[in-house]
Formats: C-alpha cells, structure tokens, sequence
C-alpha cells in the first residue's frame, strides 16, 4: 500500500501526537527523557510490522518530503551559527571535535572487528560503523550506491538504512538514561546564568528556546511570528538551501561526496554571516521565532516519518551479524561517552548534556542529539553551551571528517 505526501505527512503528525501522548502518561518515557518522536515512531513501526505479518500489507512511504525537512532543518542550523557564536564554541568545540574523530575511527572498528568475527565482508562492518550511525540516513544513502557498485555489496542501501534507522532509536533510547546517570551520580546542576527554557513557543513561560538549535528567543525585540516574518524566513530558508545544493554539485566536481544536508548547512552560515554586509536593509531571520517553529517542525517531522518507516522485518532478513554490529556498537559507544566524552568535555552539568548529545550523534546523527539534549533539558534545566558545541561539531565538521575517514578506511581494508 503506497502512501502519498499528503498521506505521509498526515501519517508522521499522528506519529508525533502518539509520541507527545504516550510522553505525558507512561512515567518510564519521562524518567529516561526518551524523544517524543523516538517512542510514537517506535510504536507505529510495530503496528505496521504486526500488519505486514499478520495480513501481508506492507506500507510504502513517501520520504522525498523527509529528506527535503532534514535540508530544511539544517540549513537553519546553518542560519544560527554567526561566527560570533562559533567562537563562543571556543575550547569545548575543539575538544569534542577532535574526540569525535577519534571515536569515527573507533566505531568503524568496532564494526570491521565484528565483520570478521561474523565472517562478513569488510565493507558491511564499515556500511554498519560510521556511514550509516554517525553518518545517518543521508550518509547512508549518498554512499550506497558506491559499495553496489566498486565493492559488490548489492545489499547496502538496506544494510545501511536498517542500521541508520535502528541507529536513530538506539541513539534516542540511551541518551537521556545516561544523563540522568551522569547527573544523579555527580548530583550536577544547570549553571547559574540567566535561565533559557527549552521548548519552542510554551505560552505560560516568559524566555523561550528553540528545542533544535538551543536559539534563545526570549528577548522582547525578537520579530514576531506573523505573515511577514515567516514569509521572509522561508525566503532566506529557499535562498540558502538553492547556494546549499549547488555547493554539493561543486563538491561532487573535486571528488568529494557529501551529503546534500552538509553543504546546504555551509551555506546558511556563508548566508547569515555575509548576506547582512550585502544587503543590510533586509530582515534577516536570525534569532527569530520564525525560524525556530521552522525548525522544530522539521525536526519533529524527520524523525518521526524515519522512525514509522521502519521495517522491522528486513533486520532479520540481513541476518544475526548486523544484531551483534548493533549491539557491540552500543556497548562501545556508551562507555566512550561515560569514560571518555563526558571527563573531557568538563565534568559538569553543560557535559553532562553534551553526553546525552554526542550518544544521540554517535549511533543516530545529529537530529537524535538534539533531541536527546532537549528531552534532558526540559527536565533538568537549559545548557547554551550543548546547543551550541554539538550542532556544530555533529551538523557539520563530523560529516566531512567522516567523509574523509570512510574513504581512508575503505583504501585500507576493503577487498
């Protein structure tokens, strides 16, 4: 049964009602700050398997609007990083950036050690390392068609896809249980700054943040949304997705293969940053609540038409190897974040946060992150900080070290 757009979206917004509702009454999805979207994608992907076993009704969606909403959802990330803020990233951004890369090699890894232990070829435990958990779905994809083709792999779009999608539940599932352990264990709180509440747009509060970017748009200058405003922020959206995708095409020219959301992410902070010295007479959207309900709207609907479209009956057909990838990967990846991310990024509650960030990032890319560091905050309090560093580092240079790191691994150990 193939759903339209229309029918998918309408499909992903009854999603996220279920995710919201089952967020409010089931105590356990509170207690371990599990994503909205995360738990009402998860409950849908088991309702359509019951379906496809029971009565053999499979349901098709269409994802083109999916993948258009994580463009759209990073080019506002894009749009919020002035240079300004990016120095104020300062030392933790170098330092998560730097653990980071390292844990790329790390996960890949994990996944060739796994490869040879389940006697599967090398280039599946580097399908289920970096490309398709820290990389997600658009890495996925973008280098699917490379191991079909260069490295016989006919499988690896569903290989890939499987683990990225597993990835995102993984990644959302464990984030905020180890916050929560972090910040119980060492009894941390938020800092002592002015306090930022995290949730786009709650009526009853008087200072708002963006739940995807952690932009702050409590202040009473901030445009309102209105028929101007918003119009005007999909303007500058459009302008920069257009200077986005075209960078791709550029990118592809030299040899380098990045997603399309990456570079559409570069091109909102060229945009941002040098549009207002061009024409310093238009409304630029920075800040604005405009572009924050964009965004978590985005956000929101990503992760739940990701999520719903999950299949759970293909993972049994890629077999057992790819359930002991998974598993090892969780493993690895949460004692990194317990022993290594959150010591070094400070011991803190803003570390504490990142952690819960960066677990999102590692197993689910960097729309999990965000949605980890919301759900934790809007519990125990804001982090600028997170919102700031983990973005950056998972937005946008991760994906071109990563980029960088697949190409190197596969030179070296793909048959």
């Amino acid at each position: 049964m193939e759903l339209d757009v229309r029918q998918t979206v309408i499909v992903a917004i009854l999603v996220l009602f279920i995710g919201k509702y089952l967020t409010r009454k089931v105590a356990l999805l509170q207690e371990y700050n599990i994503p909205e979207p995360v738990s009402g994608g998860l409950i849908a992907s088991i309702v359509f398997a019951i379906l496809y076993a029971a009565f053999d009704i499979e349901l098709q969606f269409s994802l083109a609007v999916r993948d258009t909403l994580l463009i759209v959802f990073f080019t506002i990330i894009g749009l919020s990083s002035r240079f300004s803020t990016l120095l104020k990233g300062g030392k933790p951004l170098i330092i998560l950036l730097v653990i980071a890369v390292i844990y790329l090699f790390l996960q890949n890894l994990t996944g060739l050690t796994v490869a040879q232990f389940t006697q599967q070829l090398p280039e599946v435990g580097i399908i289920g390392g970096s490309v398709s958990l820290s990389g997600g779905h658009g890495t996925a994809i973008a280098w699917a068609p490379l191991f079909v083709e260069k490295y016989n792999i006919s499988n690896a779009m569903e290989i890939g896809i499987a683990c990225a999608t597993f990835g995102l539940i993984l990644g959302g599932v464990i984030g905020g249980p180890i916050a929560k352990y972090l910040i119980s264990h060492y009894q941390l709180e938020p800092s002592k700054e002015p306090k930022l509440t995290v949730g786009t747009l709650h009526q009853a509060k008087k200072k708002v943040t963006n739940t995807s970017t952690g932009i702050d748009v409590s202040e009473p200058t901030q445009a309102p949304i209105d028929y101007h405003h918003m119009l005007n922020s999909i303007l500058i959206i459009s302008i920069s997705i257009g200077l986005g995708l075209g960078l791709n095409l550029l990118a592809v020219e030299v040899g380098l293969q990045l997603p399309e959301f990456v570079t559409c992410l570069f091109s909102g902070i060229i945009v941002i940053n040098f549009g207002p010295l061009i024409m310093p007479n238009l409304t630029w959207p920075e800040r604005s609540r405009s572009l924050a309900l964009i965004s978590d709207l985005s956000l929101g609907l990503f992760l739940a038409m990701s999520l719903m479209s999950l299949q759970l009956w293909t993972l049994g057909g890629l077999g057992g190897p790819i359930l002991i990838m998974l598993t090892a990967q969780v493993v690895i990846v949460t004692g990194f974040v317990i022993f290594v991310v959150f010591p070094l990024m400070g011991k803190d509650y803003d570390a504490a946060v990142m952690s819960a960030g960066y677990a999102g990032l590692a197993l689910g890319a960097t729309p999990t992150a965000i949605a980890n560091m919301t759900a934790v905050t809007e519990k125990f309090g804001a982090s600028a900080k997170a919102f700031v560093v983990v973005p950056l580092v998972g937005a946008f240079f991760i994906d071109i070290a990563n980029a960088l790191i697949i190409q190197f691994l596969l030179d070296i150990f793909a048959s």
